[in-house]
């Protein structure tokens, strides 16, 4: 292996997971690019193309609206500061993470190693890596208020504030005020078409690849709007931290399973990175070095989101005689203008304007006017989760807490646990301070709208060894009683509380919790939404026979969600289906479509259902509508799945599809893999959010850890579908099966366990190339 200063070795357990063993930490790194290479060339190589904006050059003209797009997005500021945000030696770390990817397609170039099979297929090639790669791509961020601004605009205009407050809970309530100069009728839709498209995952299909140039701007909105609102507001995660005193063995325990959009390979992946001075293992992106959640022999740590708002839409007005120029201050500015490049495949390269004003890009424009959305991405230290290779190597609550001051996206829920038996939260994420809006809906750029500055770490809400024993976080609204929104606000849209009101309910009653407990906390079904509804019905007046029946089928359950439970099916059905669209129809203003309503907050529905007289007007009037719809949900079980209710099972509408990005493409097809049932839903702490247009799960963890804080080979994961992305390839899918029962595997660290356990050892040593 050229690069490589001294002989390293990469052991891959039973599980599929690589422990990275090298004599210096600068070999460390370079080995783990190369792993990641060896494991994940197809999904990396196609993540930085995507995020650099470079499909087209291998994919042809429909794939270069989208590189437009991302390029907006791409960081372009001081890389000094960049670069010394994340640890003194962040860019040595990431110059050789990619010299490693290199040497892996050095070495597949040569023959000695194989490509993966996708490049074949699509007659491509992987890229070599540079080191500002890494940080440079910045739409995985998640952190996504631009679009929710945009929708409710366009949703306060045309249905109306409750139907706003339908579509999205506000927490703690608020009036989303705006400038009388930019009115919410005032917004398109299309101010957001760009920002979609750079978020977008890659698509592939027959008909995109066939593209012509003349047909290149077509393949613009290649995801239905409400997929990706349904997608960006359903990434999220559970993690909890037990102290000692609460544990069966003394010791803290970290849970944790981030939650993301479902893809094959998966979106994390277990890696062990051991050198003097070294030792972490857990989960990170294949794509970043380094590791974000896991453990380094003293200290545990886990991520969630965190409901910070780090995005605004502003609206510029420009001079007619001068479409570069727009109002600022008193006077005008000038926007800056980047004549971009782009090869595409079969056809000459292709010049694209990019435009940017102050506040930075240029997503839309109409008849005198500019949209550009101002993001934290923009700023140096923004890179996701960059700032973990400072994190993951902090051995105390003190350096911890330092160490996430370089901490820019996503927004994060940080927890910690120690062999001194510490456990503590720490919210973080470059948060604006406001004066004078609060970043709900789009607002003048014309300079009364700016940031001034960032709320500090020690701002933002944390604590250590609280008196009852435990942390968790599940992405609701967590800030602390008492916390003063207007000095110090964060946020206001949060992830419905269900998750998080189940956790804290398990472990406020378990006298002990161990290993065991908090894998089957993560396998927990238990819809608190589905629980909250039901004592809502025993209070209803309900009319119609089939009302009565159904209502009757799930007073009997036990608001467990599980893949086979007939009940889970007709309450998923009926809320989706039935019930949130006439609610929705009954708070929005006559004639108003409902579309972008969807996919709704569960949260403003139990509200609905628990104070009619806040949304409707009367109770006789929900009763009515609980009556009809739950009527038409009966019917509507019955005729998918026949008269029989025994024969329901949420399992056979509720399916896991992990198919693979070319699926549509040839020979690929044979690399999916088939549909899982699946319990769980948007409610439960096993989280399994869905599509609302077939029920398909989109969203849930990727990845399942539990640390056992101080016996280290104690700890246990799963990882879906399996820590390969090769297809063919033994790890490709072997835990998918394990991942749907909730059967997990040792997370092995000590040098004597994972030598037992290692199947298959590569031993590379310097080379010439």
């Amino acid at each position: 292996m050229s690069g490589l200063a001294a002989e390293a070795e990469i052991a891959v357990d039973r599980w599929g997971v690589p422990h990275l063993r090298a004599r210096t930490q600068a070999d460390l790194f370079l080995l783990q690019g190369f792993n990641a290479a060896r494991d994940r060339l197809w999904q990396i190589d196609l993540w930085r193309k995507r995020g650099l904006g470079l499909l087209a050059a291998d994919f042809g003209p429909g794939y270069l609206e989208q590189d437009r797009a991302a390029r907006l997005f791409l960081y372009r500021g001081d890389m000094a500061a960049e670069w010394a945000a994340y640890a003194p030696d962040a860019e040595a770390i990431c110059a050789a993470f990619a010299a490693g990817v290199n040497a892996y397609i050095d070495a597949a170039e040569a023959g000695a190693v194989p490509l993966p099979p996708e490049f074949e297929l699509m007659d491509t090639r992987p890229a070599r890596w540079a080191a500002e790669d890494v940080v440079r791509i910045r739409s995985h961020c998640l952190t996504r208020n631009a679009l929710s601004e945009v929708l409710r605009a366009r949703t306060l205009a045309g249905a109306g504030e409750l139907a706003d407050r339908m579509r999205a809970d506000l927490e703690p309530p608020v009036a989303p005020g705006f400038d009388p100069a930019l009115p919410p009728e005032d917004i398109p839709l299309a101010a957001i078409e760009d920002f979609r498209l750079a978020i977008a995952p890659v698509s592939f299909s027959p008909e995109r690849l066939a593209a012509t140039l003349e047909e290149a701007p077509l393949w613009r909105a290649i995801s239905p709007l409400g997929d990706v609102v349904a997608e960006s507001e359903s990434q999220g995660s559970n993690n909890w931290a037990v102290a000692g005193t609460r544990t069966g063995s003394g010791r803290p325990l970290m849970a944790s399973d981030p939650h993301r959009t479902h893809a094959l390979p998966s979106v994390r992946y277990m890696v062990h990175l051991s050198a003097p001075g070294l030792d972490v293992i857990g989960a990170g992106e294949p794509c970043v070095p380094g590791i974000a959640l896991g453990h380094n022999g003293h200290s545990a740590f886990s991520i969630t989101i965190f409901g910070a708002d780090q995005e605004d839409v502003l609206v510029c007005r420009t001079d007619p005689e001068a479409p570069l120029r727009y109002a600022y201050g008193e006077g005008w500015r000038e926007m800056e203008v980047v004549e971009e490049t782009f090869a595409v495949r079969g056809h000459p390269a292709q010049s694209r304007r990019l435009e940017f004003t102050c506040h930075g890009p240029v997503v839309h424009r109409d008849a005198g006017r500019a949209f550009t959305i101002r993001t934290v991405w923009s700023e140096p230290g923004a890179a996701p989760y960059m700032a973990s290779l400072s994190v993951m190597r902090a051995k105390s609550w003190d350096s911890y807490r330092e160490a996430l001051r370089g901490w820019g996206t996503p927004s994060i829920n940080h927890l910690y646990a120690d062999v001194t038996g510490d456990i503590g939260w720490q919210a973080v994420g470059m948060t604006p301070v406001r004066a004078g809006w609060n970043g709900l809906l789009p607002v003048p750029g014309d300079g009364r709208y700016e940031w001034r500055g960032m709320l500090s770490l020690d701002e933002l809400p944390h604590a250590l060894n609280p008196e009852r024993g435990f942390l968790a976080t599940a992405n609701e609204m967590n800030l602390p009683d008492g916390w003063d929104h207007e000095a110090r606000a964060i946020g206001y849209e949060w992830v419905d509380r269900s998750r998080a009101e189940r956790l804290h309910d398990v472990l406020g009653r378990q006298e002990t919790h161990g290993v065991a407990e908090a894998c089957a906390l993560q396998m927990d079904v238990h819809s608190e939404a589905a629980a909250r509804m039901q004592r809502a019905l025993t209070g209803m007046t309900l009319e119609g026979d089939d009302a009565k029946v159904a209502a009757a089928h799930l007073a009997a359950w036990d608001a467990q969600a599980r893949a086979e439970s007939s009940p889970a099916l007709l309450f998923e059905l009926w809320v989706t289906r039935h019930l949130k669209p006439a609610l929705f129809r009954a708070v929005a203003r006559e004639g108003a479509a409902i579309g972008l309503l969807w996919p709704g907050a569960i949260q403003s529905v139990l509200d609905t259902i628990e104070r009619p007289e806040h949304w409707l007007g009367s109770a006789a009037e929900r009763d009515a509508i609980v009556s009809s719809t739950l009527a038409a949900a009966w019917a509507d079980a019955a005729e998918r799945f026949g008269a029989d209710p025994a024969d329901w099972r949420w399992g056979a509408l509720h399916r896991l599809p992990l198919e693979h990005p070319l699926a549509q493409v040839g020979a690929a097809a044979d690399w999916s893999l088939p549909a899982m049932e699946i319990g769980g839903s948007g409610s439960t702490p096993n989280y399994a959010n869905y599509r609302v247009g077939d029920f398909t799960a989109i969203t849930g963890p990727s990845v399942r850890l539990v640390v056992d804080v101080g016996d280290w080979d104690k700890s246990v994961f799963v990882n879906l579908p399996g820590q390969s992305g090769v297809p063919g390839d033994a790890h490709y899918a072997d835990l998918a099966q394990d991942w749907q029962a909730g059967i997990y595997h040792p997370l092995l660290y000590s040098r004597e366990a994972v030598d037992a356990a290692t199947e298959t050892l590569l031993r590379l040593v310097p080379g010439g190339g």
